[in-house]
């Protein structure tokens, strides 16, 4: 097979699979361009997410018609003129192959003029410039991109919903207008308002215009300086948190990029802080030499290499572990704005009879709650013993007690547990029988048989058996909707917006039903009644995160959360002392359970000294 040189058209096409993978590509290439030419007010106007047309307009400086024509050719430039300004790039574009790539596949056309005198008009089809005139003279430059894909069409196959390619343009938008808060933003999709920013350079500003105002009244101001980098930006409070690191936002030099170590970084830094799989809402603005970073290692420009990288992570790391040092970290109570507006004094009779029904409802939920505990699962143990204990019936001079004993500590636990539904059946020859014979500080277990000593951590062995039980109990809800006495509000950024429109459906199938109620904010009047009482904003939020995630509501993943939520948070804590009967009774449920050897969060639960061992120790045998 001979070599042969491609056509300018096939250059193209191909260039153009790697910088144009979706609408949102071209309007991040685009709106980039808009950027670089000093624009301060850019808007997107998009139909059908941008495959059937996508428009840019700006006031920035605008094209002569020489330049225009040059622009549409691959590897035309103006802003790098040789190798040496390839490492001191300061523009977001700099390839030449954007818009020759854009114009490949769709129907362009473009308008622009530098103001002060007619404008240049060029129509292109696949790349060919089909017409030419000149425009008007208004200052700035106006894209639009139609039928994208049209002579491709093996790549139209590859977009996802329209919902799922709106969501990626919205989410694209968000991080310009957070790169460049001193920029105007407006979107509009099929002629409905989209996105606005107010573009006057504050950043608080615009992640409350994405975020919502409660995101942003718990963003916490960064700032630090070195040699080599200046840092600042807003991190939010441990207490924020997402399922996603999606919503870690890194600029560098007010491109917005991707960067793992980058992220890795900045979730170090919150450390214990955060809890297991939640990430945090950070934006953070990095500044430094544009010769300490190479952005030309990505056809899109997304990803970048660091000269300095390691400083760089340990002074993010420092920074953000500082402010934490230095603030008091314990969340505060929100109170829950009014779905409708009342009088001041309809208010305060309304305030009242809300206080006496919550009351009232909450001594018959505690009771109800208490029933089905004490009924179906170990009760959680409230008393309180300021000394280790030191009663005969607590510490036994047997080193095995009888089975007599232990016949009448079995009686009693059968009479107080009526069922035991959650066992599932197994096989409890997986944990040989224990003789607990004390408390290591209220916290371990200190049991003995034949095969010798063993140290149980009780808070891990009542996850374990209430993990199990909540499991199998939330796995077989009822159908049910609880009503709520006072709806609950959320405020969802528009990416969040956008997926809950497409998925609403799906989110009503599992009893959850979104009430829109203006700007981005919505009122949940019912949900599914095996929502865990106290936890409902956080599932309704790990809903949602799914959605955009994995495009589906995983509803028995959220409920293998909320079984590991509820079990951890129901279960015994250390320096919390139990009797003889109390241990007993843990380690028999303990044996009960399917997996008996960890907690849900991995941590073990049973550690083992045999005999021979303990001999050693002692020097029994040498």
């Amino acid at each position: 097979m001979s070599i042969i040189q491609m056509s300018e058209a096939l250059a193209n096409k191909i260039a153009a699979g790697e910088v144009v993978e979706r609408p949102a590509s071209v309007v991040k290439e685009l709106v980039e361009n808009s950027i670089d030419a000093n624009s301060t007010w850019i808007k997107v106007d998009i139909i059908e997410a941008g495959l059937q047309e996508i428009r840019i307009t700006d006031n920035g400086d605008g094209m002569s018609v020489e330049d225009t024509n040059k622009a549409f050719l691959r590897h035309a430039t103006s802003k790098i003129r040789n190798e040496t300004d390839l490492f001191h790039v300061k523009t977001l574009g700099f390839r030449g192959e954007a818009l020759a790539s854009i114009a490949s596949v769709s129907r362009l056309q473009i308008k622009t003029s530098q103001g002060d005198k007619a404008g240049t008009f060029l129509s292109l089809e696949g790349g060919k410039v089909l017409e030419e005139k000149k425009s008007d003279a208004r200052q700035g430059s106006e894209i639009i991109v139609k039928d994208l894909f049209f002579n491709t069409p093996a790549r139209l196959k590859y977009m996802k919903s329209l919902h799922t390619e709106l969501g990626h343009v919205t989410d694209l938008l968000n991080r310009l207008a957070l790169s460049h808060p001193e920029i105007r933003f407006e979107a509009t999709h099929n002629g409905k308002g989209l996105f606005k920013t107010s573009g006057t350079g504050d950043l608080l500003q615009v992640i409350s215009q994405i975020y919502g105002m409660n995101v942003a009244k718990k963003m916490l101001p960064i700032k630090h300086n070195t040699l080599d980098f200046s840092i600042e930006g807003y991190i939010a409070k441990p207490e924020v948190t997402r399922a996603s690191r999606a919503y870690v936002s890194t600029i560098i030099n007010g491109r917005y990029i991707r960067n793992v170590a980058l992220s890795q970084a900045i979730i170090r830094a919150y450390h214990t802080l955060l809890p297991i799989g939640r990430s945090p809402i950070v934006v953070l603005v990095i500044e430094m030499d544009p010769i300490l970073v190479d952005v030309n290692v990505h056809p899109a420009k997304l990803e970048v290499r660091f000269s300095k990288d390691r400083e760089l992570y340990q002074a993010i790391e420092q920074t953000i572990k500082s402010k934490f040092r230095k603030m008091t970290l314990i969340p505060e109570m929100e109170q829950k704005p009014n779905v409708k507006k009342k009088s001041f004094q309809d208010t305060m009779n309304f305030d009242k009879e809300v206080q006496k029904q919550s009351s009232e409802e909450s001594l018959l939920k505690q009771k109800q709650d208490q029933e089905v505990i004490y009924e179906s699962t170990p009760p959680i143990i409230e008393e309180k013993h300021s000394s280790f204990p030191t009663k005969e019936s607590e510490v036994t001079n047997n080193v095995f007690p009888s089975n007599k004993d232990y016949d009448t500590v079995s009686a009693n636990n059968k009479s107080q547990t009526k069922t035991d539904s959650f066992t599932n059946n197994t096989d409890q020859s997986r944990v040989p029988t224990l003789y607990p014979i004390g408390q290591l500080q209220g916290t371990y277990i200190m049991a003995q048989n034949e095969n010798g000593l063993y140290m149980i951590d009780q808070h891990a062995a009542q996850e374990r058996i209430k993990y199990e039980f909540f499991k199998e109990k939330l796995g077989r809800p009822f159908n049910e909707s609880q009503e709520l006495l006072l709806p609950m509000t959320f405020e969802f950024s528009k990416q969040e917006a956008i997926f809950i429109d497409q998925y609403k459906e799906d989110f009503e199938k599992v009893g959850l039903f979104f009430e829109e109620f203006g700007n981005q904010t919505y009122v949940i009047r019912s949900h599914p009644n095996w929502f865990p009482t106290g936890f409902e904003e956080e599932v309704i939020r790990e809903m949602v995160d799914q959605i955009i995630n994995e495009e589906k509501v995983n509803v028995e993943s959220i409920r293998e959360e909320a079984a590991i939520l509820m079990s951890c948070k129901r279960s015994i804590k250390a320096n919390h002392y139990l009797n003889q009967d109390e241990m007993f009774r843990l380690l028999e449920d303990l044996r009960k359970t399917t997996d008996p050897f960890t907690c849900p969060h991995g941590r073990p639960i049973i550690v083992h000294f045999s005999t021979y061992e303990l001999e050693k120790m002692f020097k029994r045998i040498m």
